[in-house]
């Protein structure tokens, strides 16, 4: 849960000081854990909290920074075993593996209950800082996150600054909702953001303004002048923000269709596709420039908050069946553009965003 802070000049003064104090002292514990090796929590712990201490920190906020660097190693062994940084000798894994992980002065910080206390009644937290206890900073939201912030929170919180925003991410356990006995399923083309029942949520209007903000990037780009950079920089949060939003618009549609038929939801298993799938140049920009897995995980964490059942289903042949009829056939794809069906007739466009 995203819950937004309103603190005063003084206490985001203090607030900023504790991250930043954090984050050095993150800084501190990586490169410890780069020259020895230690990289796991109590190892590292060893080696590290007497100094992390001494630089400021409480005992608890110790603890967690010390944890926060053990997790970001954690993580990026994880993504090197999984490939995801390249394969052996590749220059950005090598960049990744010859340098200590590092933190940006205003990265997020976790707090437990221990350096965090809510007030719901007056909408105010309590939090630690370098400069002592920060009392009654307000926080907002709406009725329903604060409603379920208030009957569901639990665990840590982290501490994150955005654009001189100030946000607490608050961890929410929502119990499980059983899930019906579906009576069908709706399938889902994520990567167009398609139903089987014919419904296409990727319309002209936001196929428009995807292309507009890809036209405009693609300028910016070129020009490649400071200011040019600078905007770039802004604008990649508005466009996160926006796809974000049309997801969430998404996948709040379709469970909610699937909810009110009775119905489950199948999805495509797209793991690998961006590297699998072969595309004309127009496709393929319409294809890597939204964020389908974020899609599937809106579809999938909405539809379990609904008792909605989510089966997720081979890709095979997918785009050769017919959502009409069902039938399947290799002809069905005159080309990578267009489906006609050469059982019952049904024929669609398949790509309007060039």
């Amino acid at each position: 849960m995203q819950v937004r802070l309103l603190p005063t000049p003084e206490q985001a003064a203090a607030l900023e000081a504790t991250l930043h104090a954090c984050n050095d002292a993150a800084n501190f514990a990586s490169a410890t854990a780069f020259t020895t090796g230690d990289r796991r929590e109590y190892a590292l712990r060893k080696h590290t909290y007497r100094e992390v201490k001494a630089r400021g920190l409480g005992a608890q906020a110790a603890q967690h920074v010390i944890k926060k660097v053990a997790d970001a190693y954690t993580t990026l062994k994880a993504n090197i075993r999984a490939g995801n940084l390249g394969p052996k000798g590749c220059a950005r894994r090598a960049r990744a593996e010859s340098k200590p992980v590092t933190f940006r002065a205003d990265a997020a910080q976790p707090f437990d209950d221990r350096c965090l206390s809510w007030d719901h009644t007056a909408r105010t937290v309590s939090i630690w800082s370098t400069a002592g206890r920060l009392k009654n900073i307000a926080f907002t939201g709406s009725p329903g996150q604060l409603k379920t912030l208030a009957e569901y929170r639990k665990g840590e919180s982290d501490l994150v600054c955005r654009d001189g925003m100030w946000f607490l991410y608050a961890t929410c356990e929502i119990p499980d909702v059983p899930v019906t006995e579906p009576d069908g399923f709706i399938g889902v083309d994520l990567g167009i953001a398609t139903t089987s029942d014919g419904t296409r949520h990727c319309g002209k209007g936001l196929n428009a303004v995807r292309h507009r903000n890809r036209e405009l990037r693609r300028r910016l780009q070129a020009k490649a002048t400071k200011s040019a950079k600078r905007l770039l920089k802004k604008r990649r949060r508005t466009e996160a923000r926006f796809a974000a939003n049309t997801n969430h618009t998404i996948a709040k549609r379709i469970v909610t269709e699937a909810e009110r038929t009775g119905r489950g939801i199948a999805l495509e298993d797209l793991g690998g596709i961006r590297d699998r799938v072969r595309l004309r140049k127009p496709q393929r920009v319409t294809l890597h420039s939204w964020s389908f897995h974020q899609l599937g995980s809106f579809i999938a964490y909405k539809a379990a908050r609904h008792g909605v059942a989510v089966i997720h289903v081979d890709p095979a042949y997918t785009s050769q069946t017919c959502s009409a009829c069902g039938h399947v056939d290799k002809a069905n794809r005159p080309s990578q553009a267009t489906f006609s069906c050469t059982s019952c007739g049904f024929a669609e466009s398949l790509f309007t965003d060039a």
